[in-house]
């Protein structure tokens, strides 16, 4: 009998590059959305909650983000690592290392943030994250 947990762990992991790569590092927006699910929530710098109850809430702050993005002189993210910390068969907890860097490949921000996926109507997405991330374009709507 087939582990119900079998491909979940690949298929967060997948949703998660999916957002960081083709969405966050594009600025497209739908990408991130579609690889979310809602309400989202991020604990951030001081402990504080940020919660979009909808992809719209989401939405409306990106433009913000971007602009602090581009003042700080960031070109992409990367992650370094991306580690399967616990898997069930509707939930997957990442541990990661992402990097912020400017356009000559240079590392002016690294990061450990841990993110949970949920699978639900049988899509993956990011519901909740929690970020060390300091010093860096973010606040309201800038989740790394």
């Amino acid at each position: 009998m087939r582990d119900p947990r079998d491909g979940a762990a690949d298929e967060a992991v997948a949703a998660f590059h999916r957002w960081n790569v083709d969405g966050f590092n594009q600025r497209d927006t739908e990408v991130q959305v579609a690889n979310m699910h809602f309400p989202h929530v991020r604990l951030g710098p001081g402990n504080e909650f940020q919660r979009w109850e909808t992809a719209d809430d989401f939405r409306a702050q990106q433009e913000g983000l971007t602009s602090r993005l581009q003042a700080e002189g960031w070109d992409h993210t990367t992650s370094l690592a991306v580690q399967t910390v616990h898997v069930g068969e509707d939930k997957v907890h990442l541990a990661i290392r992402q990097s912020r860097q400017h356009s000559d490949g240079s590392e002016y921000n690294g990061f450990d943030t841990l993110w949970v996926f949920t699978k639900l109507d049988g899509r993956w997405g990011v519901q909740f994250r929690s970020s060390f991330l300091a010093g860096a374009a973010q606040g309201a709507g800038g989740i790394e």
